[in-house]
């Protein structure tokens, strides 16, 4: 049986659900959480984790990925990716 893991967490309200859940992810990637290779939640994950929409968790991913931090594989998901050796 799957159970579903949802975050008890209160948004700010001075701040997008986004930009709140983006952090979240990023802070996980640069504590060493989630390392290189690590697949990130999905859209759907981010939904029924953080209650947000499948809108909210695209921008989620969208910044994540012009940030540099992952990378995603169609049909395969999002991957934290390795870091760029030319710095």
């Amino acid at each position: 049986m799957l159970t579903l893991l949802r975050v008890t967490f209160e948004f700010a309200d001075d701040e997008p659900r986004w930009t709140q859940v983006a952090g979240i992810i990023r802070r996980q990637i640069e504590s060493g959480e989630l390392r290189p290779g690590d697949k990130i939640p999905s859209v759907v994950r981010l939904q029924e984790t953080y209650g947000i929409s499948t809108s909210t968790g695209q921008k989620v991913h969208r910044a994540l990925r012009s940030e540099g931090l992952i990378r995603t594989q169609s049909g395969m998901g999002s991957y934290v990716k390795r870091p760029d050796p030319s710095g």
